[in-house]
């Protein structure tokens, strides 16, 4: 039998400190979130939390957007128990990158999914706040509009490049939230091709990925999708990657992104294809 490799040995060592810092939490299959109350927000312990601006921020933003998600189902594919994943989505409205990661938090009692997002979006007053003490990844790929906000980019943007960081997190036992899409988009039937970097970090990893659907059932599909409407969420099978690989064929990256958007796909209720335009 091979031995294993250094890389091997120091992720299933973090992924074990992980597993020993997160006690055990009793997660259901499903939720109708729509319902929570303003009291059960405000009360709920979110004992996984370690920094109590965190926890009250998330408890705020549920109170202001969470009656946007619907329903939540497969919860049991991100219980704190299966860190790290990578979790994968399409996205279709801005404020998603607010909401979504302030509800899992709160779902999974206080555990974060770190959110890769855009940088510029930091410009917006208060969401700085939001990101730091959920602590995203900033992705410094676009620029911001108009171009003189570009001066203020030294201070979301970390030296080290995004792609690092979330290999960084990955390795340390902490799950990722990623919209592969890579911008919103509001075409209400089709998926943009999106971008391979959910299927490099998994491949390089051997961390496995969260495919999830964003749905909105109330919506006709004759016009775009609003930023408002409420929509549900549905977290489906992991897909398995096997052992890690430091530089993963081309082949096997598409292939990986394949599957990943196909199961997007079959979630989101949405087509894809691998000719569909990136943005």
């Amino acid at each position: 039998m091979s031995k294993k490799s250094t890389h091997e040995q120091e992720s299933e060592s973090s992924r074990s400190l992980n597993e020993k810092a997160v006690p055990a939490v009793s997660f259901p299959e499903s939720m109708d979130t729509a319902s929570f109350t303003v009291s059960e927000i405000l009360k709920a312990p979110m004992p996984l939390t370690h920094r109590a601006p965190t926890k009250w921020l998330t408890k705020l933003t549920l109170l202001l957007f969470g009656n946007k998600v619907v329903e939540v189902r497969g919860l049991r594919h991100i219980n704190p128990d299966m860190d790290p994943f990578i979790l994968a989505l399409n996205h279709s409205q801005k404020l998603e990158a607010i909401y979504i990661p302030a509800l899992l938090h709160f779902l999974r009692k206080g555990k974060l999914i770190h959110f890769l997002a855009d940088w510029n979006f930091c410009l917006v007053p208060g969401i700085w706040m939001l990101y730091y003490f959920g602590e995203v990844i900033m992705v410094a790929r676009k620029p911001a509009r108009p171009k003189f906000l570009n001066v203020f980019k030294p201070m979301f943007v970390k030296g080290q490049g995004s792609f690092d960081q979330a290999l960084d997190a990955l390795e340390s036992g902490q799950s990722l939230g990623v919209f592969p899409e890579g911008t919103t988009n509001r075409q209400p039937e089709v998926l943009l091709k999106g971008y391979s970097g959910v299927a490099q970090m998994s491949l390089k990893t051997g961390i496995p990925i969260v495919p999830a659907g964003i749905r909105f059932p109330t919506h006709s599909n004759e016009h775009p999708i609003s930023e408002y409407i409420p929509f549900t969420i549905e977290f489906g099978d992991p897909i398995h990657p096997g052992p890690p690989q430091k530089k993963p064929a081309l082949k096997k990256v598409r292939d990986s992104h394949f599957e990943v958007m196909s199961a997007i796909s079959k979630l989101s209720g949405k087509t894809w294809n691998r000719q569909q335009r990136k943005k």
